[in-house]
């Protein structure tokens, strides 16, 4: 048995402290929007946060986690009503084609955006980097992320769906 503090709930878990984080929060705490993509680190769509800094969840044991904050997408906005702003950006420049990798990439935008207000295209190629899109949307996440910082400073611009 492991208490984790998972989306700012504290959760007691009868599971092996050496599983996986990812399983731990998909099959144990019910929370299925992290995915599952290569399990070995090597993807990103399985990244959280851990104490707001971002983590490959298929590779971390869910002991490290312990006493720490956990994060997932389902975590990431501010309360019940509302998007975060990288979320709202992902929907006002239509970012995903499959969508499987978004949670992922939605996570490591945040977290840059937490740390980089107003990043750079060499700050988002830095932070995104190693988080696979197996449909090469790319440059939408890039149009998202820079949508999701100037939403976050309120300077938002009209959306470019074309």
């Amino acid at each position: 048995m492991i208490t984790l503090f998972i989306n700012g709930e504290s959760r007691a878990l009868d599971v092996d402290p050496s599983t996986p984080l990812l399983w731990v929060i998909r099959d144990y705490a019910g929370l299925t929007g992290t995915k599952f993509g290569c399990g070995i680190a090597q993807c990103g769509a399985c990244t959280v946060h851990v104490d707001g800094s971002p983590v490959r969840s298929c590779v971390m044991p869910a002991s490290a986690t312990v006493g720490r904050q956990i994060t997932t997408i389902e975590g990431i906005n501010s309360g019940e009503d509302s998007l975060h702003p990288v979320q709202q950006a992902w929907i006002d420049e239509q970012v995903p084609q499959c969508g499987y990798c978004q949670s992922g990439q939605i996570m490591a935008a945040a977290a840059l955006l937490e740390r980089t207000p107003a990043p750079t295209d060499a700050d988002i190629d830095a932070a995104m980097s190693g988080i696979v899109c197996r449909c090469g949307t790319y440059p939408r996440i890039r149009k998202g992320i820079k949508r999701a910082a100037a939403i976050a400073n309120s300077e938002v611009p009209e959306a470019d769906n074309g």
